[in-house]
């Protein structure tokens, strides 16, 4: 029989025994997440924080349209709980790469509820969405997919065959104007309002999967949505103090509608919505006419992109290099956009100091 003076002894014993043992026994380990590119993998760490671990397959100053991945990029997928993924076409080796890595976890669609602009809009910055009708009904089907999916995550490989199925209805826009996407333009994180849903998408795919932190990923959204519409006043304030005559950018390729569909510019580049687009000579002859029919002063190159062509229609037209932009990817932690937000702000920058003058 134990004494009273024994149970105390013990009960003190163990008390001391926990206060030794390292806090990492009783912490939960971390969530192991992918995230298909840089700007996406910024915004995952934002809201994950120190929740999880974010393996990102295409890093800073890397190229998601000519991306291959890797044996390493299947491991990390093999072992990943969710894969954040943009949609809209953008990533063409995802299927591929999912398929071989076995993946089971949850696939969070980050551009899920965003209203995307066609290819046909970027000639028109300024239209209305009433094209827009076909895509909602395509897109609220695949949603319903990603929401079966997340229900039931031995649904899986169905869900991957109905995403097959949601692709295959855009084969026929895969050639359109020499362009490698589909018919709508997947760079919808070039409007700081689309990012929002972009953070909605994130945190509500955390939250679920992760539901005793829910309240830290949630309380993260809040700072970083206050971060990013704060960030849209002073873009929107910049974009309109630009004169009218100077609100035409020249860019490598088409990666900036949904930023000059917000903030009231127009873009052309030679090259189309992928990198991997070939480039007609009368592509580059029409823009040679409208670069000195317009008198338009400067051209941008892109961190992503070979500038070459670019650099010879300046020359050309006599045009300035008036910056580097950054569409596709984020830059490494050196340079100017190693962030989603300082790459926005930058892009903003450039723009703005090359085209006031």
């Amino acid at each position: 029989m134990f004494s009273r003076r024994t149970l105390l002894t013990s009960a003190s014993v163990l008390a001391t025994l926990a206060l030794t043992l390292p806090t990492t026994t009783w912490a939960k380990e971390p969530i192991p997440v992918v995230a298909t590119f840089s700007i996406l993998g910024d915004m995952v760490e934002r809201i994950g924080g120190e929740h999880i671990v974010v393996t990102t397959l295409v890093g800073p100053d890397g190229d998601a349209h000519v991306y291959q991945p890797t044996p390493q990029a299947a491991r990390a997928v093999a072992e990943a709980d969710l894969m954040f993924v943009n949609g809209l076409d953008f990533e063409g080796w995802l299927e591929r790469l999912a398929q071989a890595a076995a993946f089971d976890g949850a696939l969070v669609v980050a551009t899920d509820g965003i209203e995307a602009l066609t290819f046909d809009e970027h000639g028109d910055e300024h239209g209305d969405h009433e094209d827009h009708d076909d895509h909602d009904d395509d897109h609220d089907d695949h949603e319903d997919d990603h929401d079966d999916h997340d229900d039931d995550h031995d649904d899986h490989e169905d869900d991957h065959d109905d995403h097959d199925k949601h692709e295959g209805e855009h084969d026929d826009h895969d050639d359109h104007a020499g362009h490698d996407h589909g018919a709508f333009d997947p760079h919808a994180w070039q409007s700081l309002t689309h990012a929002v849903t972009y953070v909605d998408n994130i945190t509500a795919g955390l939250a679920k999967a992760d539901p005793e932190n829910a309240a830290d990923y949630y309380a993260n959204r809040a700072t970083y949505v206050t971060e990013i519409e704060a960030l849209n006043v002073d873009v929107t304030a910049m974009m309109a103090g630009l004169p009218e005559e100077k609100r035409t950018v020249v860019t490598s390729h088409d990666a900036f509608g949904y930023f000059a569909h917000a903030y009231g510019l127009t873009f052309e580049a030679p090259q189309g919505l992928s990198t991997e687009s070939e480039v007609s000579a009368a592509d580059v002859a029409e823009l040679i006419e409208q670069i000195r029919e317009e008198g338009i002063s400067a051209v941008f190159i892109e961190a992503i992109a070979d500038n070459r062509l670019l650099k010879q229609i300046a020359n050309e037209t006599d045009a300035t290099i008036g910056g580097t932009l950054y569409s596709d990817g984020l830059s490494n932690a050196e340079g100017p956009a190693s962030t989603y937000l300082d790459m926005m702000r930058h892009n903003a920058e450039t723009l703005s100091k090359a085209l006031s003058n």
